[in-house]
C-alpha cells in the first residue's frame, strides 16, 4: 500500500519551489518560472501515475503519518484521482503560462510563491484522507488565493474585492470546521472513509450535512453571496484562470466527497436543488448582459457552479464531478485566451448578419432537439438511467434546442443549419457517453443516485419548468 503515499510528491514538490520563489521575489527570478513549470508538470505526472497504481491495485486511504487523529493521510480513490489530475493538469498549464504573462513584473518571484502554495494547498485538499487536514488546506488555499487577489495592491478595487472574498472565506471556513467537529462528534474518528461508511442519520450529522452544504454554497459564489467573484478582476489574468478553473471547484468536491453523509439529510439536499437551480438562472441571463470578457466569464462561473450544486441537491454527484472536468478544461481555456478573443473581434471592421427565427421556427427546434435525445437515448439505453439523470438530459436539450434554433432561422445559411444540426447530435451522444462512463468510473466511490420520492419529483418538475420557460 505504499502507492497510496505517491500523490503526497506532487504538493510537496511544488513547495520546496515555492520556498526558492519566496527568496527571490523580485522582477528577474532566475530560474524560478523555469522551476515552477517544471515542478507543475511533476505534479502532473506523479498524479497520472497515482492513477495507474488505483486502475491496478484498487482505492485505499493511506495510514495517517501524525497522531491523536491529526496529521497527513491520503485518501486515494475515483474521486480524488479525477482531482488531482485535473488540478494538476491546469495548474501547470497555468503556470506556463505565467512564465510569459507575467515576465517582467516588479514582483514575478512573489507571485510565483504564492501561486505554487495555492496550487499544493488545493491538492492538499482534494487528496486529504481525515477531517483535519482537509480543513487546513481549505483554509490554507483562500488565505493563499488572497495574496494572489492583492497583487496589484495599490488597486482600490483589487482591495475592495478581497476583503469581499475574505469574509465569505472566513464564514465558510467556520462552517466547515463546524461540519468537521460535529461529524468527529458523531463517530469518533477523523478518518473521512470510516465517516462515509460508518455515519447513521441523527440530528448530529444532519447539522453537519447543513454546514458542508453553506461551506460549499459561499466557496461556490451562490445567489445572495455571488459579488465576490465578479469583482475579483483586478487580478493578473493567470490568477482569474486558476481560480475560475480550479479554486472555485473546492466546494463541489467536498459536496461529492461527503455523498455519502449528503444523502441523510434530504431536505438540505433539496435547499440546494433550489438555490442551485435559481443561481443557475439566474447568473445565466446575468452574463448575457456583460460587455466585459472576464465579468462575462466570471456570471459564466456562477451559473456553471449553480448547475453542479443543483446536481448535487439531485444526488447526481458522478455528473456533478464530471461537469467540474469540463467546465474547468473550459474555463482556463476561455480566461487565458480572452485577450486573443478582444482582438479578435475588434478585428472584425463589419458583423454579419444575425438570423433571428421565428416562433415557429423555435417550436420546430425544440420538437427536432427532443426527438434527437429520445433516438439517442434508445440506441445508447435509458435503461438503468435515474429519473433524475434523464431529467437533466432534457434541460441540455433545452440548450440543443436554442442552438438548432438560429441554424433553422430564414436567414440562416445552410451551411449553418446543417453545423447546428451535426452539434446537436454529438452533444446528444456525448452527453450519454460522458454519463455512462463518469457512473462506470466512480461505480464502489460515490453512491448510486437513490429512486425519487414525492419531494425530489415535485424539484424536477419545478427544475424542467423553469428552465424551459426561460430557454
Amino acid at each position: 500500500m505504499v502507492y497510496l503515499y505517491l500523490p503526497l510528491l506532487s504538493p510537496l514538490i511544488l513547495l520546496v519551489v515555492a520556498f526558492h520563489a519566496a527568496r527571490h521575489p523580485g522582477m528577474r527570478p532566475g530560474i524560478v518560472p523555469s522551476l515552477s513549470e517544471a515542478a507543475a508538470f511533476a505534479a502532473f505526472a506523479i498524479s497520472a501515475v497515482a492513477a495507474v497504481f488505483l486502475v491496478i491495485e484498487g482505492p485505499g486511504t493511506s495510514a495517517l503519518i501524525g497522531v491523536f487523529g491529526v496529521g497527513l493521510s491520503v485518501r486515494l480513490d475515483a474521486v480524488s484521482a479525477v482531482m488531482l489530475l485535473l488540478v494538476s493538469f491546469i495548474g501547470w498549464v497555468v503556470l506556463r503560462y505565467s512564465r510569459t504573462y507575467m515576465d517582467g513584473e516588479d514582483r514575478q518571484g512573489s507571485f510565483t510563491n504564492w501561486m505554487m502554495v495555492t496550487l499544493a494547498s488545493v491538492l492538499f485538499l482534494v487528496m486529504s484522507g481525515n477531517l483535519v487536514q482537509l480543513l487546513a488546506a481549505w483554509t490554507v488555499t483562500s488565505l493563499s488565493l488572497h495574496r494572489l487577489l492583492l497583487f496589484y495592491p495599490a488597486r482600490a478595487t483589487a482591495q475592495r474585492a478581497a476583503r469581499k472574498k475574505a469574509v465569505v472565506a472566513r464564514i465558510s471556513e467556520a462552517s466547515l470546521a463546524g461540519a468537521v467537529i460535529l461529524l468527529i462528534a458523531a463517530t469518533g474518528t477523523t478518518d473521512i472513509e470510516t465517516i462515509l461508511a460508518t455515519t447513521e442519520a441523527n440530528w448530529l450529522t444532519v447539522l453537519a450535512t447543513l454546514l458542508i452544504a453553506a461551506s460549499a454554497v459561499l466557496a461556490s459564489a451562490q445567489f445572495p453571496i455571488h459579488g465576490w467573484l465578479t469583482g475579483v478582476m483586478e487580478a493578473p489574468t493567470p490568477v482569474s484562470a486558476l481560480l475560475h478553473a480550479g479554486v472555485i471547484n473546492a466546494g463541489g468536491f467536498l459536496l461529492i466527497r461527503f455523498a455519502d453523509v449528503m444523502l441523510l439529510a434530504p431536505g438540505v439536499m433539496a435547499l440546494l436543488v433550489m438555490l442551485g437551480g435559481f443561481t443557475a438562472l439566474f447568473g445565466g441571463l446575468v452574463m448575457l448582459t456583460q460587455p466585459a470578457v472576464k465579468t462575462s466569464l466570471a456570471w459564466s462561473t456562477i451559473a456553471q457552479m449553480a448547475f453542479m450544486i443543483m446536481q448535487c441537491g439531485l444526488a447526481l454527484f458522478p455528473l456533478a464531478l464530471l461537469h467540474i472536468v469540463a467546465h474547468s478544461l473550459y474555463k482556463a481555456h476561455a480566461f487565458l485566451s480572452s485577450g486573443e478573443a478582444v482582438r479578435n473581434v475588434a478585428a472584425i471592421r463589419r458583423p454579419g448578419p444575425i438570423a433571428v427565427p421565428s416562433a415557429r421556427k423555435v417550436l420546430q427546434a425544440f420538437a427536432i432537439a427532443i426527438v434527437i435525445y429520445a433516438l439517442v437515448g434508445t440506441i445508447l439505453g435509458f435503461d438503468g438511467k435515474s429519473i433524475q439523470a434523464i431529467a437533466l438530459g432534457v434541460i441540455l436539450i433545452f440548450g440543443v434546442a436554442y442552438l438548432l434554433a438560429q441554424g433553422l432561422a430564414v436567414e440562416a445559411p445552410r451551411a449553418l443549419m446543417r453545423r447546428t444540426v451535426i452539434y446537436a447530435v454529438v452533444t446528444s451522444v456525448s452527453y450519454f457517453a460522458l454519463q455512462i462512463a463518469a457512473q462506470s468510473h466512480t461505480a464502489g466511490s460515490l453512491p448510486p443516485t437513490p429512486s425519487p420520492g414525492p419531494l425530489e419529483w415535485a424539484l424536477i418538475i419545478l427544475a424542467l419548468v423553469s428552465f424551459g420557460l426561460v430557454a
